[in-house]
């Protein structure tokens, strides 16, 4: 399997590849979800996931370094710090909702297992997100799309 490398002038220039670079491994993004779930704390985090300390560790100062997360002290002692979702971490849950729904759609789980769903908070419905085009309405997937460098 070829190295996915960004020193490459096709994946420096690529928006996508600079994504995956921050957040394409599959405990940043599971961190992230979990996040969004209202989890902050390194045990939270530790617990769900049934990651290990040190991956963690490592995965959580990569989303701190990267914008997703700021730490905020709170406890002195023992000193204990909470990871919370910057304005760039919010912004990944779209992203997230739309994995999960193509998950759902492609790569269904093991049978009889219940899969996770997004749920709205104040409504209790089901989440079924779709990308639109902002300046035209139109659902992307709906029509082929194109790139250019802008």
């Amino acid at each position: 399997m070829a190295k996915f490398s960004l020193d490459k002038p096709s994946f420096a220039n690529c928006p996508i590849a600079r994504s995956l670079s921050v957040y394409g491994d599959t405990w940043c993004m599971l961190i992230l979800r979990d996040a969004h779930m209202g989890l902050t704390r390194f045990d939270e985090f530790r617990s769900s996931l049934g990651i290990s300390p040190s991956m963690l560790t490592k995965r959580l100062a990569t989303l701190v370094d990267e914008g997703l997360f700021e730490k905020r002290r709170y406890s002195e002692l023992p000193p204990r710090e909470e990871y919370l979702l910057t304005q760039s971490g919010q912004d990944i849950l779209p992203v997230l909702s739309i994995l999960a729904t193509w998950a759902h759609a492609h790569k269904p789980g093991e049978a009889g297992v219940q899969i996770p769903v997004f749920i709205d908070s104040e409504t209790g419905v089901e989440i079924k997100p779709i990308v639109i085009d902002k300046n035209t309405g139109i659902e992307i997937g709906k029509r082929a799309i194109q790139q250019r460098n802008s």
